[in-house]
């Protein structure tokens, strides 16, 4: 067996035990999902059990393409953009290369990167690839498209790769999003996990050159998007739009928890999606177990590297307040 395989990395996707364990009803705020997604009305076509999927995920391309815009040969699916982010990285990377990552960030994609032999450097000139989450998991953070696209010509100009996640950004502002630009420097990733509220139910896909995705797709698995996924994917995705009403509700529920935080004195950093990073005087632990004994479920950020600091998801108003009153019970 190889003596190289790193520790998994920690996600937060402890909500199913902590109920079990707890025997309570949990408000899960871990977990950074759409509190207000659009109404699907998808049922099950049992039908679909029958037949293997078709492992080219033709359907599922052509509607993703006449989304982002881009031709089908572009597109790659997965079970989730984490198994996009593990192909990619396959694909894209060797044994010894380098990858840049900014920190504190999304851990999958130095666990992915290791998996395939490349290690992290911390100069971004010296590296393969570059990996960017845009917004930034856990900060919150927002890079303007014109940024991302300077970034992208660096990476030309060096012969890398910019690896740009994307999963927040339908619940942030999507006009920044530079999943529409064709080259072969720049592979973008989504998931539908986030902006439709279906953790339980994995499809992502990326859109890049059409050698690295022929590459991923080569390195995927048979059929690891299944039949019920792939059909509700595609439901889901012709109800896009709908999301601009996503997007003003969770806008509105950020601004009055930033102003309930301020209230209460706890510090937070600026974000422009649907999550917050709470900065704290203690350990992130303490009080996310405080808040737990009053039924609320947080994000500890010790794994991203920052043991003071825990993540709230932006909920519906009146989970919301139940989240405030919970953090004025446990910091005072």
């Amino acid at each position: 067996m190889r003596k190289d395989i790193p520790k998994k990395v920690v996600h937060g996707d402890r909500i199913i035990r902590l109920r079990k364990i707890t025997g309570k009803k949990l408000l899960d705020f871990g977990a950074n999902l759409n509190p207000f997604p659009p109404e699907i009305g998808w049922k099950p076509d049992a039908s679909l059990l029958a037949s293997y999927p078709d492992d080219s995920y033709h359907r599922l391309k052509e509607t993703i393409a006449r989304l982002v815009v881009r031709d089908i040969d572009e597109i790659c699916v997965g079970n989730g953009s984490v198994e996009i982010i593990r192909s990619f990285c396959y694909a894209a990377l060797s044994q010894g290369d380098g990858v840049y990552i900014p920190h504190p960030t999304f851990g999958e994609y130095l666990f992915s990167a290791r998996l395939a032999g490349a290690g992290e450097t911390a100069d971004p000139d010296e590296a393969k690839v570059r990996f960017l989450c845009n917004p930034n998991n856990p900060t919150g953070t927002l890079l303007p498209r014109a940024h991302v696209i300077e970034l992208l010509r660096k990476a030309e100009r060096r012969d890398q790769i910019l690896c740009i996640d994307e999963a927040f950004i339908d619940l942030s502002d999507p006009s920044q999003s530079v999943i529409d630009i064709s080259s072969p420097h720049l592979f973008v990733l989504r998931s539908l996990t986030k902006s439709f509220a279906v953790p339980g139910l994995r499809v992502g896909f990326g859109c890049g050159d059409g050698d690295l995705v022929a590459a991923i797709e080569a390195i995927r698995p048979p059929w690891t998007v299944n039949s019920f996924a792939e059909d509700f994917a595609v439901r889901c995705l012709a109800r896009s739009e709908e999301l601009k009403k996503s997007r003003k509700s969770i806008t509105a529920e950020r601004e009055w928890l930033t102003n309930a935080f301020d209230e209460i004195g706890i510090a937070h950093r600026p974000s422009d999606t649907n999550f917050i990073l709470l900065d704290l005087s203690k350990p992130a632990a303490d009080l996310a177990e405080c808040l737990l004994a009053r039924g609320v479920v947080v994000r500890d950020c010790t794994s991203f590297g920052l043991p003071q600091s825990i993540r709230v998801a932006v909920r519906t108003h009146k989970e919301n307040q139940q989240l405030v009153g919970a953090l004025e019970a446990c910091v005072h």
